[in-house]
């Protein structure tokens, strides 16, 4: 009996933290990016714009080194599938963060796709926008370059 309770003891931990490893809750702590600019983007598969979106953040992220700028996407669908077929068709060379519950669409309180928040060096969200459009594209880089630029 002691023998049953002990292997118990030893695996029941081990089952709660691969359950709790194969959960999507997303965190994203932006402070660990203090001293960069943080650009958070919220998209869906489904989402038209965001076909135009992707090749214009994979551009941005060229634009800047590592330590300047950091742009984090996050999906919000359901199926895992969905996402991932999307990123087939438009592959991603910045961060992908999964969020089917929507925990973090509902912290920022995300009202549509794809929605961004530009943060700046300090952590503080400066710039929000719903929806992409290619017309504001220079606005966006305007944004970014404003931040970047800026001392800390």
């Amino acid at each position: 009996m002691l023998k049953k309770i002990a292997i118990l003891l030893l695996v029941f931990p081990m089952l709660i933290a691969n359950a709790r490893a194969n959960e999507e809750i997303p965190t994203i702590d932006i402070s660990q990016f203090n001293g960069k600019v943080v650009y958070l983007d919220f998209w869906a598969s489904w989402c038209v714009p965001c076909r135009k979106s992707f090749p214009w953040m994979n551009k941005i992220r060229q634009q800047y080194s590592d330590d300047q700028l950091v742009i984090i996407a996050v999906n919000l669908d359901k199926k895992r599938e969905l996402a991932d077929s999307f990123l087939k068709e438009y592959p991603a060379t910045f961060d992908i963060y999964y969020d089917p519950k929507s925990l973090l669409a509902k912290k920022y309180q995300i009202k549509g796709m794809p929605s961004s928040i530009i943060f700046n060096k300090n952590g503080k969200p400066v710039f929000a926008h719903t929806g992409f459009f290619l017309d504001k594209i220079e606005q966006y880089e305007a944004e970014i370059n404003k931040l970047i630029s800026a001392s800390k």
